[in-house]
């Protein structure tokens, strides 16, 4: 993964919020849909009329949020008009002086769809607008019993809002924990295999947008189950924490460093070609090799194996990447270990090997 200090985004939340809009814009379609059918039974038809045509645009919108490359657009354009349906049923001519229970519904959705801090400037202004309105609508209370009355719905709407945001904030709070956990490798603290492959797929369409090259680098610990049978598994997992640190000292802030599993890893080298990505891979190759782990006293000496792919020069996606990689990778192993291996072999590739 990138350098500790920067958060990765792996798309869990977003995935969430995009499933969380979808069950939204249905259930308020079908509702809709549902008062429309009332409507038309009271003679309502100009007005039924366009609560089908909101029925159906909401149902189809609770299909098309999962392709949406605007999502907050999506939230807002929801929210807006429904926040201010609110307000006018809240204070509409006909309408009860109880309506304005249906202003609660605002902080909870704004939190639900926007979070934290963007629920809250939106719902604390709305909320407030509305207490002035509504008191512009209706006198204000001009007894004891009336201020009790008046006082209960005020509280009660600020405790909402005071539950609301304290739940997002602890909500957030354990969404990060679970996203993190999700996209770390626990041992090494580097990305795990299933975010550094999101990671890739991600930077080629970068790339295919910008034209800019990049590289994948696949990298095996040479003999590491020799360093697990002579001192140790605890020793082995020392190991390839210490090997990724003398790697994470290395590589940009641009860079991604991945763990594939077991002793092999996967290095992203955004905006890098092959020349200079050999540079880069030697040194740090030469960086392990002339840096032994020291544990418990003992020297335990290392080195590494690397075979790296161009984008676009050795293929397009990332399966083709992934393999070119992975054959120089083995071709290196088959050669002595200990190297940097940017060219394929001019015949049939050997076969992997054990580490």
């Amino acid at each position: 993964m990138s350098h500790p200090e920067l958060r990765q985004t792996t798309g869990l939340e977003d995935t969430a919020r995009r499933s969380l809009m979808s069950l939204i814009f249905s259930a308020t379609g079908l509702t809709i849909g549902f008062f429309s059918l009332l409507q038309f039974a009271a003679g309502n038809y100009l007005f039924a009329s366009l609560e089908v045509l909101t029925c159906a645009a909401l149902l189809a919108a609770g299909r098309g949020v999962y392709r949406a490359r605007r999502l907050e657009l999506w939230i807002y354009l929801y929210l807006l008009p429904t926040f201010a349906f609110l307000v006018y049923i809240s204070l509409m001519p006909d309408a009860s002086a109880a309506a304005f229970v249906w202003l609660y519904m605002i902080p909870l959705l704004a939190y639900l769809m926007l979070g934290q801090r963007r629920g809250f400037w939106l719902s604390v202004p709305l909320l407030l607008a509305s207490l002035v309105l509504y008191y512009l609508r209706y006198p204000l209370p001009d007894s004891a019993a009336e201020w009790i009355d008046a006082g209960n719905a005020i509280i009660c709407g600020l405790l909402i809002l005071v539950f609301v945001h304290l739940y997002e904030y602890r909500r957030a709070a354990a969404f990060a924990v679970v996203e993190q956990q999700a996209q770390t490798d626990p041992l090494t603290g580097v990305a795990s295999r299933r975010h550094f492959q999101l990671e890739v797929r991600r930077a080629l369409q970068e790339a295919g947008r910008s034209d800019s090259p990049l590289v994948l680098a696949l990298m095996d610990i040479d003999h590491f189950k020799a360093v697990n049978d002579r001192h140790g598994h605890d020793a082995g997992d020392h190991a390839l924490q210490y090997v990724c640190r003398l790697l994470l000292q290395r590589l940009r802030s641009t860079d991604s460093l991945g763990r594939l599993g077991g002793e092999e890893f996967g290095l992203l080298l955004r905006s890098t070609d092959a020349a200079s990505a050999l540079a880069l891979l030697e040194s740090l190759r030469a960086l392990i090799d002339a840096q032994p782990l020291r544990y418990k006293g003992e020297q335990i000496p290392l080195s590494a194996t690397f075979g790296l792919a161009e984008w676009p020069r050795d293929g397009r996606g990332a399966d083709d990447l992934y393999r070119c990689a992975d054959q120089r990778l083995y071709r290196g192993k088959s050669q002595g270990r200990n190297r940097v291996v940017a060219e394929s072999a001019p015949h049939a590739e050997q076969p992997r090997q054990e580490s």
